[in-house]
């Protein structure tokens, strides 16, 4: 009998706390749940927790909240991200900049921690490692146009400089981006830059393919012809 009471109370234990872990993934799209979760088994719940702080103007809670997410989910980059942001609403800028770096270098495909670290490098007259970063937010295909076109002159603006050299290394190094890099720079890049970097790369060996190199010499045409011009002589040596 008692063997049967402990069968019954610890199947009751599990279907309690399985249903706690999938209240806890709910919470992900529907945050009010996310009190109902009980505090150690938090994970999707903490992360709404700290974003309602920081929503309620609760700087000091939102901290501690975030402290307590990084806590138990040190690596994802999103989550120190957030507690860059709950750092930085809570007076501690110094400290919001090292984490956010941190984040930027454990999550290239975080958009927050991104843009955090570029902006970071451009306020230390780092060009190269803020290239970096615009490479890959433009990777990104969420990243709206709008920013990358605000970012590009900062990052990309100074002719044969280490931010054109930084992003002309990695689309020499990177074949798998050349048709996205064709065909969304000339929309999104300075005509100058995109014409500069593309003709570095073909000259350094890269094989573009014609279709998308033409439509991006049209493309850089419509907004720079001097630098479709250029483009478009460096293509011929691929694309006769």
């Amino acid at each position: 009998m008692i063997a049967r009471i402990i069968w019954i109370v610890c199947l009751l234990a599990i279907a309690a706390v399985t249903s706690a872990l999938q209240i806890d993934r709910q919470s992900q799209s529907t945050p009010a749940l996310a009190p109902l979760v009980p505090e150690p088994l938090r994970n999707y719940a903490q992360t709404q927790i700290t974003l309602a702080a920081m929503k309620a103007g609760k700087p000091q809670t939102a901290l501690a909240e975030a402290q307590r997410l990084v806590r138990r989910r040190p690596v994802p980059a999103e989550y120190l991200t957030l507690l860059a942001a709950a750092q930085a609403k809570a007076g501690q800028g110094e400290q919001a900049g090292l984490t956010i770096q941190v984040a930027g270098q454990r999550g290239w495909r975080e958009p927050l921690a991104q843009e955090a670290v570029l902006r970071l490098a451009l306020a230390a007259g780092d060009k190269a490692e803020a290239a970096r970063r615009y490479g890959a937010l433009l990777r990104r295909e969420a990243t709206p146009d709008a920013l990358l076109i605000q970012l590009g002159p900062e990052v990309l603006g100074e002719p044969g400089g280490a931010g054109q050299q930084s992003l002309t290394d990695i689309i020499v190094g990177a074949e798998r981006w050349h048709t996205l890099f064709m065909e969304r720079g000339p929309r999104v890049m300075p005509p100058d830059a995109f014409s500069e970097i593309a003709t570095a790369a073909i000259k350094r060996g890269v094989m573009f393919e014609c279709d998308p190199l033409r439509r991006a010499v049209e493309g850089v045409r419509q907004r720079d012809a001097a630098a479709a011009q250029r483009l478009a002589d460096a293509a011929k040596r691929a694309c006769p």
